[in-house]
């Protein structure tokens, strides 16, 4: 990346690089940092949509593992973390593929840079919606067998994904090219026709040019035709499958913030 691209990538927030700062990553510039901070200051408690988001998508790794899946591939999977779904799939299955895709060249290049030695994990420079692209890339044919279970993650991302992008399509596209025993997790923002919703997502327009708030019935709908696991579309912060940690926030009220970022897992059956 020359100096007038980086200048200019520099000039706007990325949403990989303001989840990252708002979970406490260092990968993020002053544009970023400024924009996290105003949710954080003046929306007290909506930092809880990024974390409990992250939180969730690391215990739907861990329940597709312990389901037998051995392979992910991660799509829209921002800056690596302190914890990153491959650390959490190699505590169960050490030798797992892993590919990461992301459209953001920052995102991939600090990617590449940290995972680079690993030669079962790639990062691919991709949108999403570029299916046959992605799955037909030599690092994508080398490590993913689409003959086996495949795990599809799909984190916040589709939340980016307009309607006339066909978000449901693209999903639907994915979930096509993978075998049944797949599955299929997808977390997104819920419109709660609130001052906290609309105030979100009036901000997010206005910084990334790009969100889409959907409801429950429009997010169920991104699933198609996968068989959507218990217990079904829940709030992130309450999202677990088949059992309830002890950070799944059961038990206790959700914040409005919490309420506004929910999850589902789905399998493919046939």
């Amino acid at each position: 990346m020359n100096d007038d691209a980086m200048r200019a990538r520099q000039a706007r927030p990325s949403v990989a690089r303001v989840y990252d700062y708002i979970l406490g990553g260092r990968d993020n510039y002053g544009v970023d940092q400024n924009l996290a901070d105003y949710f954080i200051d003046f929306l007290p408690g909506s930092e809880q949509v990024a974390i409990t988001a992250r939180a969730a998508t690391l215990r739907a790794v861990r329940s597709m593992c312990a389901n037998g899946i051995r392979q992910f591939i991660d799509l829209g999977c921002g800056l690596p973390t302190s914890e990153n779904v491959h650390d959490v799939v190699r505590r169960q299955h050490p030798d797992a593929p892993i590919v990461y895709v992301d459209n953001d060249p920052f995102v991939v290049a600090h990617g590449r840079a940290l995972l680079s030695i690993d030669d079962r994990i790639a990062v691919l420079g991709r949108d999403l919606c570029q299916v046959a692209e992605i799955a037909d890339h030599d690092d994508v044919k080398r490590l993913i067998n689409f003959d086996e279970p495949v795990g599809l993650l799909f984190g916040v991302v589709l939340a980016f994904v307009e309607d006339n992008e066909n978000p449901a399509g693209v999903v639907g596209d994915w979930a096509a090219r993978v075998p049944a025993g797949s599955q299929v997790y997808i977390s997104h923002f819920r419109s709660g026709h609130n001052r906290e919703t609309n105030t979100t997502e009036r901000k997010v327009l206005d910084a990334f040019g790009r969100g889409r708030w959907r409801n429950d019935d429009e997010i169920e709908a991104l699933f198609g035709d996968l068989e959507l696991i218990d217990p079904g579309l829940q709030a992130c912060a309450r999202w677990w499958p088949e059992s309830a940690p002890d950070d799944s926030g059961n038990g206790r009220e959700l914040s409005v913030w919490e309420q506004l970022i929910v999850a589902g897992l789905a399998r493919k059956s046939a």
